[in-house]
């Protein structure tokens, strides 16, 4: 599909008013995007497990407009509150899929939000608010008519694209288990616009895989990561870096069908580890972990070691870690948590999620 296709032929409908509400969940990568092109679009292909528990609930109400406006109109709310600071964010994603989505100077919106984790709680909440806004907008289509939308893998499809344009991982957060974004010789179905559902066998191990995140700064990144992808031009280790992702995708599909954690394991950790040394060898160069980051990985390698425990860890752009590991060992891996690790985490904190279907209307 191209975006051509995205751009709609009519509406046969007319609707004055409404409200929609979907929830949908954030994403944590095994093989990170780093690095992107013009109009959201990845400098290497990533695969991602949705998660669960961590997710945003966004009502999406509409009321049409008495006469034709020239501007986008909308108050947000987070929380109940009005969120003034969010409105570049949104009006600049309403910039951006407005080509694909004509209606909406036609109407005046409210959007609440909130999300499931603590707000700064060092989470991303840009995946699952800009997927739960993208699928409301999406819901408002279907609504007035458009043919194409009918189709619920067209309706995911360019819910997924228009997330992108919102927070490039947010279009990996529609559905689950484990879904695919950006070109890959290997997987016929992948698209730089869109994400997928991952084609190929996932092992029944990894359907339930656990995801606790320890939060080990909440503050604000130093650097965010909009800046950190544009630092990939012209990074000396560019080239290779994409060039290992693509191979690591390969080399995971087999390791998805049978369930080979030692593998699992050896990819996913060096995956985390690589993105932030691009970060840390960029122009400027710029580090995200923390003494604490270290201290967390060290224990889990350490544990690993004694207990043969398949237990392992990633890391997004930031401090947090993501602690990573088969159901079968929950009670286990959250008994070293406790002892061990929440030692290293700001006031103790941490969030227990595992691997999600994807997002929800309500």
């Amino acid at each position: 599909m191209s975006e051509k296709d995205f751009i709609p032929r009519q509406y046969s409908n007319k609707i004055e008013k409404g409200e929609v509400t979907w929830q949908s969940p954030s994403n944590i990568a095994l093989v990170k995007y780093w690095g992107k092109k013009e109009n959201q679009i990845p400098a290497n292909p990533s695969v991602s497990f949705t998660l669960n528990n961590c997710k945003t609930t966004t009502r999406f109400e509409f009321l049409k407009k008495s006469e034709k406006s020239e501007t986008f109109d909308f108050e947000l709310y987070f929380e109940g509150k009005k969120k003034e600071d969010f409105r570049p964010k949104i009006q600049q994603f309403f910039e951006r899929i407005e080509k694909y989505c004509p209606f909406l100077k036609d109407y005046n919106f409210k959007i609440h939000t909130e999300n499931s984790f603590p707000h700064s709680s060092g989470i991303a909440s840009s995946a699952s608010g800009m997927s739960a806004l993208a699928l409301c907008v999406m819901s408002l289509e279907k609504e007035l008519g458009s043919n194409e939308v009918n189709n619920e893998e067209y309706f995911y499809k360019k819910a997924s694209f228009l997330a992108r344009l919102g927070s490039g991982s947010a279009c990996r957060s529609l559905e689950g288990e484990l879904i695919e974004w950006g070109e890959h010789e290997n997987i016929s179905e992948s698209s730089d616009l869109f994400g997928i559902k991952y084609p190929f066998e996932i092992h029944e191990v990894f359907k339930t895989f656990q995801d606790t995140i320890l939060l080990v700064d909440k503050g604000q990144k130093q650097v965010s990561s909009s800046v950190g992808h544009n630092l990939m031009h012209g990074h000396p280790f560019a080239e290779n870096r994409f060039a290992q992702a693509h191979s690591n995708l390969d080399k995971l599909k087999e390791v998805f069908a049978s369930g080979n954690l030692e593998e699992f394991i050896a990819i996913v950790e060096s995956e985390a580890l690589t993105l932030h040394a691009m970060m840390m060898s960029s122009n400027p160069y710029f580090i995200l972990i923390k003494p604490n980051t270290l201290e967390i990985i060290n224990k889990i390698w350490e544990f690993r070691e004694a207990t043969k425990t398949p237990v392992c860890f990633t890391l997004d752009a930031g401090a947090n870690v993501h602690v990573l590991y088969p159901e079968k060992n929950k009670a286990k891996v959250l008994e070293f948590i406790k002892n061990e690790l929440v030692v290293y985490c700001e006031k103790g904190q941490y969030i227990c999620d595992q691997v999600g279907k994807g997002a929800e209307k309500l």
